[in-house]
C-alpha cells in the first residue's frame, strides 16, 4: 500500500516542520483526545455511508478515517512497517475462527 506510506510520510513531514493553517499540526496541537474523537467520527460516518449504499460517499469517508488513523500512528510513532509486520503475522495463521457463545436472547 504504496499510499500508506506516502500518505504517513506527509502527516510525518507536517508534524515535524509545523505550517500555518495546517489541519495535520492542530491535529497534533490538540492531543491524542482529538485524534480520537475524530476517528470514532469518521467510523461512524463510514458506516452511515455504506448502510446508505452510497460507494462515493464510503470512498471518502474511508480516505478520512485512513487519514485520521494514519495520524494516530504517527502520534504513537507506529510505522506502516508495524502494520506490515502485524498483518504479515495474521496471514501466517489458519484456522484461527472464533468460537462465539450462544446467546438466548429470551433471557
Amino acid at each position: 500500500m504504496d499510499f500508506m506510506r506516502e500518505e504517513y510520510a506527509t502527516i510525518i513531514d507536517r508534524r515535524d516542520n509545523p505550517a500555518e493553517n495546517s489541519y495535520t499540526r492542530y491535529l497534533f496541537d490538540q492531543g491524542i483526545d482529538k485524534i480520537l474523537k475524530k476517528i470514532g467520527e469518521e467510523s461512524a460516518e463510514t458506516i452511515i455511508a455504506a448502510k446508505n449504499g452510497d460507494n462515493d460517499e464510503t470512498v471518502g469517508e474511508i480516505c478520512d478515517l485512513l487519514y485520521h488513523l494514519l495520524t494516530l500512528m504517527a502520534l504513537q510513532n507506529i510505522t506502516p512497517d508495524d502494520i506490515d509486520a502485524k498483518l504479515a503475522a495474521r496471514r501466517e495463521k489458519s484456522g484461527n475462527l472464533k468460537q462465539f457463545k450462544t446467546v438466548d436472547k429470551n433471557t
